[in-house]
């Protein structure tokens, strides 16, 4: 895992995410999961090369079921990105590079969500 991704679990995901002053993309994952693992690697690409504008995160959902509970994850892999304590954007299953970039593109260039999320 790059030094760009920070590794965060339910405990810490409200000040690491939730109250972050930046965008972040949480990528749901699991140690058993084959498409978790090829889409690491661009997980890591990006958060190079985003690196200082947005904020990159890992959280296994094995050792952490609180929290993709709460935002009805049910598939993994799922990356989320989000922007001032709200979901943004959510992406599940093996995932281009190119999707992943463009739904940070448009974080950063301030378009609003893409989709509702109900969270309870």
């Amino acid at each position: 895992m790059s030094e760009n991704i920070k590794e965060i679990d339910d405990n810490g995901f409200e000040q690491d995410v939730l109250q972050s002053q930046t965008p972040v993309l949480v990528d749901f994952w699991a140690p058993w999961c084959g498409p978790c693992k090829a889409v690491a690697p661009l997980v890591d690409e990006l958060a190079g090369e985003y690196s200082g504008k947005m904020d990159f995160a890992k959280l296994n959902i094995d050792d952490n079921p609180e929290t993709p509970a709460k935002y009805g994850i049910k598939s993994i892999p799922t990356i989320a990105i989000f922007k001032d304590g709200k979901p943004f954007e959510m992406i599940t299953g093996l995932t281009s590079r190119n999707k992943l970039e463009d739904a940070i593109k448009s974080v950063l260039g301030g378009a609003s969500a893409t989709q509702p999320f109900i969270v309870q």
